[in-house]
């Protein structure tokens, strides 16, 4: 069944999100882990932008993105098997550009999005499998919210655009709007089977 399952996702005869509850234990118990895992990377590091920016302005909340960012995302892969982090089409740290599954996603999310779907309850979910191994792969939207546009928007203070420039010599990732797909929070977890 898994291989059938496998075949079907592979070739774009099932799309990953159809396939129903139940049908994958494992699958089921991924999706809800990163959910929780998503929700509490977004607190942690909305919190810590926060209070940067009130202790600073925008320019003390780079740090947060270019050190503390990455930081909980090793504390929150530390379980055996799991990668989490984040990625973007319009990448400001190079270290967090999108593999080729991310990049379709991250298209994929981007015509979701022009149809009209909510960017809030953007996901996807797929099962690859792999010399005898299954790697479950989850992607969740980010939409670009308030405290972003300070960064990653279109009207960039000077100082702040120096402090940009001079941590991210490729930066991308300006010019967002309220609500826009700012990127995605992406989750791997390997497990042999």
């Amino acid at each position: 069944m898994r291989k059938i399952l496998f075949l079907l996702l592979t070739f774009g005869i099932l799309a990953p999100e159809s396939v129903s509850a139940g049908e994958d234990p494992g699958r089921d118990a991924f999706v809800q882990e990163s959910r929780a895992i998503v929700k509490a990377f977004a607190g942690k590091l909305k919190g810590a932008l926060q209070a940067a920016i009130q202790e600073g302005g925008p320019v003390h909340a780079i740090p947060v993105c270019n050190a503390e960012a990455p930081e909980i995302a090793r504390e929150m892969s530390q379980p055996a098997g799991r990668t989490v982090g984040r990625t973007s089409h319009k990448i400001r740290n190079p270290g967090n550009a999108p593999d080729e599954w991310e990049a379709s996603v991250l298209d994929e999310f981007l015509r979701r999005a022009a149809a009209g779907e909510k960017l809030g309850a953007m996901e996807r979910v797929e099962l690859v499998e792999s010399n005898g191994r299954r790697t479950y792969r989850y992607m969740k939207a980010i939409p670009t919210g308030e405290i972003c546009l300070s960064c990653h928007g279109s009207s960039i203070g000077p100082e702040l655009k120096a402090t940009i420039d001079s941590r991210y010599l490729e930066d991308q990732a300006t010019g967002f709007a309220l609500g826009e797909l700012r990127g995605a929070f992406t989750i791997t977890k390997t497990s042999a089977n």
